[in-house]
């Protein structure tokens, strides 16, 4: 049975303190200041999309970088009489109107809302991003360091039915000693990267210090459970907010559920028009319903056809196990079908009908002469599509799953598929180490999964290979390979798009749709990933006069 939203329990959430004029000066702009979700508004657009461009690489929450970071630049003394914790009151009536009564959906697309998600689990931070039609930016494992103690605990999710039960001490140890190892192993990685690549004499103390602690976090962050908390920050229209809370409130994880009233609650100070009917019986609950019976019918006939106990067959990291093979003659049709007059079918057998060389003057018009990966061909690129079935670790899943033109499933983080130990942690001698957490996490995780078959995931590391599918038109292909596989790129998300380039070539035989990708890159993993991009960070600060962060 779909599960009602009443009974996950509240998430915990350290409320972190601000002082009464810190508190007065927020009120302002942000819908509450005590929990881990909360709407800005009453700012610039630009500002708050500079805030959440910032929100990503920093510990920090979203209200104290505000604070610290932008308060001084911002006139709020106009806003003194707002006070935005206790919701915007406007009228409503030609919304209920025209949204409720007439239920035009479309009205719901004009009105957006941005939204900080704090200490949400890496589990969680998945479920948020599903949408298609939202955006999204995470906090990153690159940038942060999961070592500190707020609140004197470390930052990972504490599921409140886990706690309460015969389990929930040994959750607690098990996860507080893996993220002691990570702790552990965050000065060991940074030293043994400082002595393999010496700091160049062109390079600031500043950029040399940010390359090296991205390599060291890239190297560890495989330990951390997907327990671990992140910060979101999420805009979205109304009617993708609503159908996010329809899904969550219907989803098995209780943090889901919990979640989504936290989300429910602080949107309705600002949109309430658009989310009336999230949780009306007739409406909202029973789109829920209909998907958790569909997903729990699913479940029941995998097991029936999948037995646990059978072998899993091996399988290729990357596969791509579906694709046209007339691909390359329909791209050249679409291409060409906008400046005809013809219609479909008849373009396309005019391009059967086509030499080779013929096909390749269309591809060439079309392609053009790319300078760089942001100059993309037009949409007849979505004519051929690619499905991949993927086997990683779960941090390279987390940062690919964020695109969203496309269709990805993925199914349920286990330690079934083994893990993934960087060799740079064998070069520092520390092998060991991640192998014990990895042993912790596969443990913990086998005496979760009884009792709690949806918080058991929270126990199994990053490390940790989970399988994955992609479905993408070629187009969307063109932008996920060229941007994963830079060479600032995570070396993990970095090798499947690589296979995925060759696959296109070598499996599907579509070389020529390869050779229009001709921004991804195949180069040997440098050194350190980020240094070129820190360079020409600091190029751009130096060029505005900004010395903030030399």
């Amino acid at each position: 049975m779909p599960h009602d939203l009443t009974s996950a329990p509240v998430t915990p959430y350290f409320a972190e303190e601000f002082t009464p004029g810190e508190e007065d000066v927020l009120r302002r702009y942000f819908t509450n200041l005590d929990e881990p979700v909360f709407a800005l508004v009453n700012l610039p657009e630009v500002v708050k999309g500079a805030l959440f461009a910032r929100y990503s690489r920093t510990r920090l929450s979203l209200r104290r970088l505000f604070l610290d970071e932008f308060v001084g630049e911002l006139d709020v003394s106009g806003d003194e009489s707002i006070d935005a914790t206790i919701g915007l009151r406007r009228a409503e009536e030609l919304y209920d109107r025209i949204f409720f009564e007439y239920g035009d959906d479309s009205v719901a697309q004009l009105g957006g809302v941005h939204l900080a998600c704090e200490q949400a689990s890496n589990l969680l931070t998945k479920i948020l991003e599903r949408g298609r039609l939202m955006s999204y930016l995470e906090q990153s494992t690159r940038y942060i360091a999961y070592d500190d103690r707020p609140g004197g605990r470390f930052r990972y999710y504490r599921d409140p039915e886990v706690l309460s039960s015969p389990v929930g001490a040994r959750y607690i140890a098990d996860l507080d000693r893996i993220f002691e190892v990570y702790a552990d192993l965050v000065p060991v990685m940074v030293a043994h990267f400082r002595e393999r690549v010496p700091k160049q004499p062109g390079d600031s103390d500043f950029i040399y210090r940010q390359a090296i602690n991205a390599k060291a976090f890239d190297a560890v962050r495989g330990i951390l459970p997907a327990a671990s908390l992140s910060n979101l920050g999420i805009y979205g229209t109304g009617q993708a907010y609503e159908a996010l809370l329809v899904r969550m409130r219907a989803h098995p994880l209780p943090e889901a559920r919990s979640y989504a009233e936290l989300m429910l609650r602080e949107l309705r100070k600002v949109i309430p028009s658009f989310l009336k009917r999230v949780d009306l019986p007739d409406r909202g609950e029973a789109i829920g319903r209909f998907g958790a019976d569909s997903r729990e019918r699913l479940e029941e006939l995998s097991e029936e056809f999948f037995p646990a106990d059978e072998p899993i067959h091996a399988a290729p990291t990357v596969d791509l196990s579906d694709f046209d093979p007339d691909a390359e003659v329909k791209l050249v049709a679409a291409a060409l079908y906008p400046s005809s007059h013809h219609p479909d079918r008849e373009v396309e057998a005019r391009v059967r009908r086509m030499t080779v060389e013929e096909r390749v003057r269309v591809l060439s018009a079309l392609t053009g002469d790319r300078d760089n990966r942001r100059q993309r061909p037009g949409r007849a690129l979505e004519r051929p599509t690619y499905r991949f079935d993927i086997l990683s670790d779960y941090g390279a899943f987390r940062d690919l799953q964020r695109h969203r033109l496309l269709t990805i499933e993925w199914q349920r983080l286990t330690p079934l598929h083994g893990y993934v130990r960087p060799p740079d942690l064998d070069e520092a001698g520390v092998a060991g180490r991640f192998d014990e957490a990895m042993d912790r996490s596969a443990a913990l995780h086998d005496v979760l999964v009884g009792p709690f078959p949806e918080q058991a995931s929270y126990a199994v590391s990053l490390a940790y290979r989970i399988r994955y599918m992609m479905e993408m038109n070629a187009r969307e292909a063109m932008h996920v390979i060229e941007l994963r596989t830079s060479p600032q790129g995570h070396p993990s998300y970095r090798e499947v798009c690589q296979q995925m380039h060759h696959l296109i070539a070598d499996v599907a035989g579509h070389r020529a749709i390869a050779e229009m990708i001709r921004f991804a890159d195949h180069s040997d993993e440098p050194e350190l990933e980020r240094i070129e991009a820190e360079r020409r960070a600091e190029e751009r600060r130096r060029a505005r006069g900004d010395a903030t962060y030399a």
